[in-house]
């Protein structure tokens, strides 16, 4: 299902719904059911997932996003992102960069799209095994807590919806505005917090300016664009 429509969705019942309704878990189970193709197991899994991963390994977290993940119908979307936010950081690539490198980088759509622009170096990371993103991306397996590369290694760093799912939010941000030289490209969901949510959400930002606190880039945009936050920021 497009991220268009499904943010839709996520409006409608996150914001029209009474909230002791919406986060009943009798009222979102059959969502659960659907999105999870009626696994009982792997809803059991997602459902609980918010007090689950507290106590999860950086393995057992991987496993979890590498195996599991591929049983929701999340793994049937091209990507999570928006036309919005994929118009808009294609415009806004910066053009002196060499190198780009995407953070969580899924199935490698949005570096495909880079790729089309023709002019950079492209580099891929996530937790998964090695992944095979096609010709010309370089994949590296790491996790976002602590990556696997030097200080400024890339000009312009992107993460897209990746944070709303970490576990240590100050250490991967700490990280993504670490390695990066000339250009943080970071893409999150503008949601309010529920417990009950289909994409394992952890970390939510229905507020811009803790969005922006977080982050702590001094110069920076960052625009609600169709229901999803879009944030570029220049590393000091």
């Amino acid at each position: 299902m497009h991220r268009n429509v499904t943010n839709i969705i996520r409006t409608v019942m996150d914001e029209w719904i009474p909230p002791k309704i919406r986060d009943s878990k009798w009222f979102m189970y059959p969502f659960f059911w659907y999105w999870y193709n009626g696994d009982n197991e792997t809803i059991r899994a997602y459902m609980d997932f918010k007090s689950r991963v507290w106590s999860m390994s950086a393995d057992e977290y991987a496993h979890f996003y590498t195996v599991l993940r591929k049983k929701s119908r999340a793994a049937l979307r091209p990507t999570d992102l928006n036309d919005a936010c994929i118009d808009f950081m294609l415009k806004t690539l910066e053009p002196t960069a060499h190198t780009v490198l995407d953070v969580g980088c899924g199935n490698g759509f949005w570096l495909r799209k880079v790729q089309t622009l023709g002019k950079y170096e492209l580099h891929a990371c996530d937790v998964m095994p090695h992944v095979d993103l096609g010709k010309g991306i370089t994949y590296h397996q790491g996790n976002i807590e602590a990556l696997p590369f030097p200080d400024k290694s890339f000009d312009v760093v992107t993460c897209h919806h990746t944070i709303e799912h970490i576990p240590h939010l100050d250490a991967a941000l700490k990280e993504l505005k670490r390695i990066c030289r000339k250009q943080l490209m970071i893409v999150t969901p503008r949601q309010r917090y529920f417990y009950y949510t289909l994409d394992e959400h952890i970390n939510f930002f229905p507020l811009k300016d803790e969005l922006v606190y977080r982050i702590g880039l001094p110069q920076h945009v960052c625009l609600n664009m169709d229901g999803d936050w879009m944030y570029v920021g220049l590393p000091q």
